[in-house]
């Protein structure tokens, strides 16, 4: 065999044994890798809330009467003290003998406690000019040290004492002449027949601004003691009301800050725990599942007109933050898979994978806090299969490996 055979012959032997070992060599595997970077981490407890009064005021009929058509309408605006409804004495049928003589009695006491409650209103007066004219007396004295600041502040106390005692006398002078206007309408009512148009009547009154948020009654007639009419509340001092699990609530402080999305405007709310109130509830979830709860309420801090669409009983969605950096070193959630007892990635460089150990701090959502182990610029696989072996090829899904 001449010398130029013999070198076809190898060179044919050796393309042939390189395409063979091409063939027997495994494909690389194709990964999704994420970058290690750095940024802003928060870890946080999410759940979702609902809007609520902090102080609502649920405004109910204070005797029994006959209410008339009540014309608020929920969104109005009333000021303190605007009258809400009004009460009219219920209608009654004809009295026998009987209770006429019944009705002849109450009539008296009902007069005795108007003369007594009268009398108990004058002495409050008096009271409370006393109790002013023992006030203007000590601030002299105070300034020239003949009495303390003490015996100032008492007196200043006595007078706002009697101011009060002089407001609670009126209310019940009120309350004794409705009821005495009341039975001598009965005595003159006819059978079924209403007080007249021109009769005086009971005004229920606000007892604090705000706005009619519920209306439990609208069309008139007959009415309890006790029966809500109306519900009124301000705006302005909504809070947001979340009902987390007992294992989340334990993790939650007052003064922790909340972030507020999914209320249906554009721009997150700024929050703060007000309170977590210490006694939980078990509630079932909508799977059947038995759950323990805890109330927590949260004050808005964002200025009102950023929310000012918002009403009682929305609904939004509460994110507490119990630990936030602005240089963390992280990566995808996904990459991380057990190693024994602790954690670790497949690091992808120069078109292979590295199994390497790494320590994990924070869990938050899809990111993980990566104390050791790791340098910001390094490529992680996420979602590493079962195939991913220590050094085995890989090529990264749309792109090449390097």
């Amino acid at each position: 065999m001449s010398r130029s055979t013999r070198l076809v012959a190898v060179l044919v032997g050796l393309a042939a044994g390189a395409a063979l070992l091409s063939l027997l060599r495994p494909s690389p595997v194709p990964v999704s890798v994420a970058e290690v970077a750095r940024g802003p981490f928060i870890e946080s407890v999410e759940d979702e809330g609902r809007t609520e009064l902090r102080a609502p005021y649920s405004v109910a009929a204070p005797i029994d009467g006959y209410l008339r058509r009540v014309a608020l309408e929920p969104g109005d605006a009333v000021a303190a003290g605007e009258v809400l409804f009004e009460l009219e004495p219920l209608p009654v049928p004809a009295l026998d003998v009987r209770s006429r003589g019944q009705l002849d009695e109450d009539l008296a006491g009902a007069r005795a406690r108007v003369a007594a409650t009268e009398a108990q209103l004058q002495a409050r007066r008096t009271e409370l000019e006393l109790a002013r004219l023992e006030e203007a007396r000590s601030e002299p004295l105070h300034r020239r040290a003949l009495i303390s600041s003490e015996e100032r502040d008492r007196r200043r106390a006595e007078r706002e004492a009697a101011e009060a005692a002089l407001q609670a006398a009126e209310h019940l002078v009120e309350v004794a002449r409705f009821e005495l206007a009341a039975l001598r309408w009965i005595g003159e009512a006819a059978a079924g027949a209403r007080a007249p148009a021109d009769a005086p009547v009971l005004a229920v009154r606000a007892p604090a601004p705000g706005v009619v948020t519920r209306r439990h009654r609208q069309s008139e007639g007959p009415v309890a003691a006790g029966t809500a009419v109306l519900e009124l509340g301000d705006l302005g001092e909504l809070e947001v009301v979340v009902d987390l699990l007992s294992m989340d609530a334990v993790r939650v402080r007052p003064g922790m800050r909340v972030v507020l999305t999914r209320w249906g405007g554009g721009a997150a709310l700024e929050g703060r725990v007000r309170r977590v109130e210490p006694a939980g509830y078990e509630a079932v979830s909508a799977l059947g599942v038995e759950e323990q709860r805890v109330t927590v309420r949260v004050e808005v801090l964002t200025p009102r007109e950023a929310w000012r669409t918002l009403g009682d009983g929305y609904r939004v969605e509460a994110s507490f933050v119990l630990w936030e950096g602005a240089d963390v070193l992280q990566v995808p959630t996904g990459a991380l898979y057990r190693a024994g007892e602790g954690w670790a990635v497949f690091v992808v460089a120069g078109g292979r994978v590295r199994e390497r150990v790494v320590t994990v701090g924070r869990q938050a959502g899809l990111a993980a806090e990566i104390q050791a182990g790791l340098q910001a610029g390094e490529r992680v696989v996420v979602h590493p299969g079962d195939r991913l072996r220590d050094g085995l090829r890989v090529v990264v899904e749309g792109g090449v490996p390097r």
